[in-house]
């Protein structure tokens, strides 16, 4: 079942505000989708979950690009320094979730004698998202109370050790709907003694080169399950057009979630969102007790 227009422009919405905010956007939609009657583990709505995710990218590139330009790119040295720093994380992360999605799914067809395209299933689960949620707002909360009291300038630059551990970090997210990936970086950022500033710029940066591979694989994931279903590529621009729709409304909700995380984050208030998570781990778990 595809959703209707109206739906995507709804979820849109909710991807832009919840995704760059550290509240998790995948566990704030697949909760909204299932409460419209939608399965969020299909190739469709997965594929329609990174379209929007694109969305919020195009966002991001535009209210950071002052930063970076004054910060990444003034001068060639710099910009490879940044660059370098990028792909140490990009490898942590790639390590790290590999491996860990290699677990999980070695465990799961262990323990129910499933195929491993059951994983999906598996993560859109709300018990597992209503965990992912409480290990975010948990993480925020200790980096958010350990840096309160600390300047806005408080704390150094990104390392290569530190760029690193957030790779790391950023791995671990991956897998789990729920584990914010933003709130993970940014948290992991500060704990390392990172400026706010350049945490908060650093793991939207990750956030940009991680895009295009998820688009891929999930792009390739979609149209697989279409020519199973007997769709052809001629069907392509009707099947993609509610998705660049959505992206528009990612986009337009995504430049004003962006203005309010550094308004809290620079203002010393990160702590505020792990309550908010663990706040909506509590509704999430509810809905999961009442057969949701």
């Amino acid at each position: 079942m595809y959703p209707t227009w109206l739906q995507i422009a709804f979820l849109g919405l909710i991807q832009g505000a919840a995704e760059l905010l550290p509240v998790s956007s995948s566990a704030h939609v697949i909760v909204a989708e299932k409460l419209m009657g939608l399965d969020p583990s299909t190739p469709a709505m997965t594929f329609l979950l990174v379209m929007l995710h694109t969305g919020t990218m195009a966002a991001v590139i535009l209210y950071f690009w002052k930063a970076w330009k004054e910060s990444y790119f003034s001068s060639a040295a710099r910009f490879k320094e940044v660059v370098i720093l990028v792909v140490v994380a990009s490898v942590a992360t790639a390590l790290v979730g590999g491996v860990l999605k290699v677990v999980i799914e070695k465990i799961l067809v262990a323990t129910t004698g499933g195929a491993k395209s059951e994983l999906e299933h598996l993560f859109s689960s709300l018990p597992l998202i209503a965990g992912a949620l409480t290990a975010a707002g948990i993480v925020i909360l200790v980096s958010g109370y350990r840096t309160r009291g600390q300047g806005e300038e408080a704390g150094g630059e990104v390392t290569l050790p530190s760029a690193g551990w957030i790779g790391a970090m950023q791995g671990i997210c991956l897998p789990f709907r729920g584990f914010s990936r933003s709130g993970a970086t940014i948290s992991a950022g500060l704990l390392l003694g990172i400026t706010r500033r350049r945490a908060e710029e650093f793991s939207f940066a990750l956030a940009v080169a991680l895009t295009p591979p998820v688009l891929a694989k999930e792009l390739h994931r979609f149209l697989k399950a279409e020519r199973e279903a007997g769709a052809g590529l001629a069907d392509l621009p009707n099947l993609l057009l509610p998705g660049l729709a959505g992206m528009i409304f990612s986009f337009l909700a995504g430049l004003l979630a962006l203005k309010f995380l550094s308004r809290l984050l620079e203002g010393g208030k990160w702590h505020y969102f792990g309550w908010y998570c663990l706040g909506a781990a509590a509704v999430v778990a509810a809905l999961a007790a009442c057969g949701w």
